[in-house]
């Protein structure tokens, strides 16, 4: 046994010895001027952290083929890159982020002046269209939504939220609804501001093939209301993420809607209301059971029932008995 060990500590120290000599061999070769200034000066000493003797020391130099492959090499890194933000990178991303979401820290207590809304009241006032100006189907159901609701404002000096009547819904520049020159329409209003209190919506932003989230114009530090807006865009306790509809999406609840007196939105006592299947397992069922902690059978309800499929028994969990009974009332 002592032996044994003897024998793997002869091979060790070996094979270290090995790596040793062949690293010496190599620092030879990359160095060259390094090593024949050792021949010439066998007893000088290096000194690696400074000292009396670092000014007789010689300068490192790459060798030349080291120095031509390496700038062949950046030069190609360069080239990439280029071609890269041609065809759509995270470096085109950031670039437009740079341009288009300019106040990219804004939040409500930076970016927005709640005083106007303390001493006004929440009041929203809508630009008047101008003459000439066109809008989508979609944005003019906003814009009507808006109007007919309770906190709208014809005076803008009663307001503390402004809305634009330039249509910035479809900011695809293949689009058929896409406007032309909404940088310079937005910073000829008077109230702009750089778009302080104001709101933006957008539903598509970016062209094919890339499909970015360029706006094509400043926002400032208004507050975007956007779908399908990136994690890297949306600014926290500030920007609004909004759904994607169509502009057959009902503008007053479909033809059965109840919303007769034009208050929107209505007062109720329910905020929202769910009531369906709990998958346990599979595509859907992580994301019904996270919303699950928001129930609290008050103004939010959210009745599920984990009966589903025929061997749903099999995955029942702690909360299923419970969330059986009260869907079934």
């Amino acid at each position: 046994m002592q032996a044994k060990k003897r024998y793997l500590l002869v091979s060790f120290g070996a094979c270290l010895l090995l790596l040793l000599y062949l690293w010496a061999l190599q620092t030879a070769e990359f160095h060259p001027q390094w090593q024949q200034y050792h021949r010439h000066h066998p007893n000088k000493m290096h000194f690696s952290n400074g000292g009396s003797s670092s000014h007789n020391q010689p300068k490192h130099h790459w060798p030349k083929w080291i120095k031509a492959t390496l700038k062949t090499y950046l030069e190609k890194e360069e080239q990439d890159e280029d071609d890269f933000l041609l065809h759509g990178s995270p470096q085109k991303e950031q670039r437009i982020r740079s341009i288009v979401y300019k106040n990219k820290k804004c939040r409500m207590d930076t970016c927005f002046d709640m005083k106007l809304c303390q001493r006004r009241g929440f009041k929203v006032y809508i630009y008047p269209l101008q003459k000439g100006e066109v809008i989508s189907e979609s944005y003019q159901k906003i814009l009507t939504t808006i109007g007919d609701s309770r906190f709208y404002t014809a005076d803008p000096n009663q307001a503390c939220l402004y809305v634009l009547s330039i249509d910035t819904l479809d900011r695809d520049q293949l689009s058929f609804h896409y406007i032309h020159n909404v940088e310079a329409k937005i910073q000829s209003l008077l109230l702009w501001n750089n778009g302080r209190n104001h709101l933006i919506f957008n539903l598509y932003s970016g062209s094919w093939p890339e499909y970015t989230e360029e706006l094509g114009f400043d926002i400032g530090e208004s507050i975007l209301a956007k779908a399908s807006i990136g994690t890297n865009n949306f600014r926290p306790n500030f920007d609004v993420s909004i759904p994607l509809f169509s502009k057959d999406h009902p503008q007053k609840g479909g033809e059965k809607g109840k919303l007769t007196f034009n208050n929107v939105p209505p007062f109720r006592k329910f905020l929202l209301v769910f009531k369906g299947k709990r998958y346990l397992t599979g595509i859907g069922s992580e994301t019904r059971n996270a919303f699950y902690h928001i129930h609290n059978s008050d103004d939010v309800v959210l009745l599920t029932t984990c009966k589903h499929g025929k061997d749903w028994e099999k995955h029942k969990d702690s909360r299923c008995d419970r969330d059986n009974d009260e869907y079934a009332k």
